[in-house]
């Protein structure tokens, strides 16, 4: 039987094949297709769960730190309107408890990195410089003498005023000085661990920056309205008075118990635009760190740079001094007069569109000079991948919104304007060169970002000259080195030909050895006009943006004063404009500060 059955099976292998071969091949596909959805399906799942945090994490991140800010702001706008729904107090309870999460991350973040001392991380060369740390540091102290001075004035009037008006201003110093501690020994690292909860540590700390940025330019905003205010009424143009319920600078219904309380108020906002800027700047910083958390890079190119020499630096250092100094005049002279008659008054708007019609001329015709010479010259461009170089370039571009709208809203005002001021033109120059103004000196910036100095053995992309190969005289070409065939010369010629191919190689090779030298050393010792010219231009324009940016910050505002903006847009609608736009262009003019002095040591 158990013959006749394999027999059998013999015979339907051999004589009905169809119907064995269907039977096999259709097991084997159905165990090939659930294999292959097997290793699908592993594929997808391990592609799901390494990809999620590297993707979803960055987007996560973002939108968190968006409605932070969007809270705070709200908060913001309640007080400004000084409706029931905000106080001072809640406000100041908001950006304590954001400043005391982000302390609590920063102490995490730097205990987990002590811990793994033997495993350094990552880290980005190119994110912050020492220089722009040291920079920071220093508008870190004024903000931490400005703590100082609410800490004063909380303990002159603490009988009448809330306990949140002095933990405000220590939590704020314990901040500064972690935060400062943070960005001289962190700010670089490249994270690799915990990625989608170091992101969110990172963009809380970024919009907690920015929430203490716009608090300061709305307190800011606030007096600099009033003031506005009290100089209309003073002039009898409008009946406004002094706002006294503000709640941003609200003067307490106490006597002070020490003599130095109206010191420290008033000092507050001379102090008041360096603390703004030290948080914008963070900010930025900490940005660039959120984008390399999980960067892999170039160890070719993450190299720190070596800044060149410059020499020949005379005509900007001293045109840009000649500029500081100039503004500082400017600043002083228009304080002073522009409280005082209507004749005065519009003496010292137009002494200011004088002085900013020549100082954005000079600059335009600097940065063009600058944009000129890197087309005559072809330096190669720099492509390798930088988040901080980016964001530079795009912080430059949009910073710059807030101008171009003051100009043309001032060219729209003089072009409509039913009276005839005596600045009347000279603000519409102003307005337009302005404009020009940055559109050259960001082209400037940001070619200079973006091009790299030739290496010394590099040469120019169309250097291979017919004028370049002809020059090589007899003496320089290489001695042959080939095949020759030496069968049919007797033995001691051969010897002879040997001996004077090895004296010809040597002394090719020491002609060359010593050229090359030669031309390096000389490249280095003399380095080329066209590069002190870029230099020059480079702290020309680095000088010229501090005195650009000390007028504003300090109170020389000629939008609020000239009146012909407010005739044409009303009072409420110029005011908002100008808080809007006058915080963006002082951070124009203190960001390009730090791009300029960055093209100054790249050149």
């Amino acid at each position: 039987m158990v013959e006749h059955s394999s027999l059998d099976t013999m015979f339907l292998s051999k004589y009905c094949p169809h119907s064995s071969s269907s039977s096999s091949s259709s097991s084997s596909s159905s165990t090939s297709s659930s294999d292959r959805e097997k290793r699908l399906l592993r594929a997808l799942r391990g592609s799901l769960a390494k990809k999620y945090p590297q993707k979803s994490g960055e987007v996560l991140s973002a939108q968190y730190g968006i409605n932070l800010l969007l809270v705070g702001v709200a908060l913001m706008l309640a007080l400004a309107y000084r409706g029931p729904s905000a106080s001072e107090e809640t406000v100041l309870s908001f950006l304590t408890a954001l400043m005391l999460v982000q302390l609590i991350w920063m102490v995490c973040y730097m205990v987990r990195r002590e811990r793994r001392r033997s495993v350094p991380p990552e880290r980005d060369a190119q994110a912050a410089t020492s220089w722009i740390r040291g920079g920071l540091t220093m508008l870190a102290l004024l903000s931490l003498i400005m703590d100082a001075f609410r800490i004063g004035s909380f303990v002159g009037y603490q009988a009448c005023v809330s306990i949140m008006l002095g933990v405000y201003p220590v939590v704020h110093a314990l901040h500064t000085v972690s935060q400062v501690h943070f960005l001289w020994f962190h700010i670089k690292d490249v994270i690799k661990r915990y990625e989608t909860c170091e992101r969110f540590g990172v963009i809380h700390a970024v919009f907690t920056n920015l929430l203490l940025w716009s608090n300061g330019v709305m307190t800011e905003a606030e007096h600099a309205l009033n003031d506005h205010k009290r100089r209309l009424s003073a002039l009898g143009y409008f009946n406004f008075t002094v706002d006294t319920e503000n709640k941003w600078c609200t003067e307490p219904t106490c006597n002070c118990t020490t003599s130095a309380c109206s010191i420290f108020s008033s000092s507050l906002y001379y102090l008041c635009p360096f603390n703004i800027e030290y948080h914008i700047f963070v900010s930025a910083l900490l940005f660039v760190m959120w984008k390399n958390i999980g960067r892999t890079l170039d160890h070719q190119t993450n190299q720190k740079r070596v800044p060149a020499g410059g020499s020949c630096l005379l005509i900007g250092p001293v045109l840009g001094l000649l500029a500081l100094a100039s503004s500082i005049t400017v600043l002083i002279i228009y304080i002073i007069h522009v409280e005082e008659s209507v004749e005065a008054r519009e003496a010292a708007i137009s002494m200011f569109y004088c002085f900013g019609i020549v100082i954005l001329a000079c600059m335009s015709v600097a940065g063009a000079l600058g944009l000129l010479i890197y087309r005559v010259e072809d330096w190669p461009m720099d492509t390798t991948p930088n988040p901080a170089r980016t964001l530079d370039a795009k912080l430059l571009l949009g910073s710059s919104v807030g101008s171009w709208l003051l100009c043309w809203c001032s060219v729209v005002a003089v072009g409509g304007a039913q009276s005839y001021p005596s600045y009347r033109w000279s603000n519409l120059a102003y307005a337009l060169l302005l404009v020009l103004e940055k559109c050259v000196q960001n082209l400037f910036v940001i070619e200079s970002l973006y091009r790299r100095r030739r290496e010394p053995g590099e040469c120019h992309a169309h250097s291979t000259t017919a004028h370049e190969i002809f020059s090589v005289t007899a003496s320089m070409a290489p001695p042959y080195d080939g095949i020759v065939n030496h069968a049919f010369e007797s033995p001691d010629k051969h010897q002879d030909v040997l001996e004077s191919s090895k004296t010809d190689k040597h002394t090719y090779d020491k002609k060359t050895k010593d050229v090359s030298l030669a031309v390096g050393h000389g490249a280095q010792d003399t380095p080329s006009r066209k590069r002190q010219v870029l230099k020059n231009v480079a702290i020309f324009l680095f000088m010229c943006n501090i005195s650009l940016w000390i007028l504003p910050a300090f109170g020389c505002r000629p939008q609020f004063d000239n009146g012909l903006e407010e005739a044409s847009f009303g009072f409420s609608i110029w005011s908002t404009v100008l808080n809007f736009a006058l915080p963006m262009s002082l951070f124009y003019r203190m960001h390009s500060v730090a791009s300029l002095f960055e093209v100054f040591r790249k050149i």
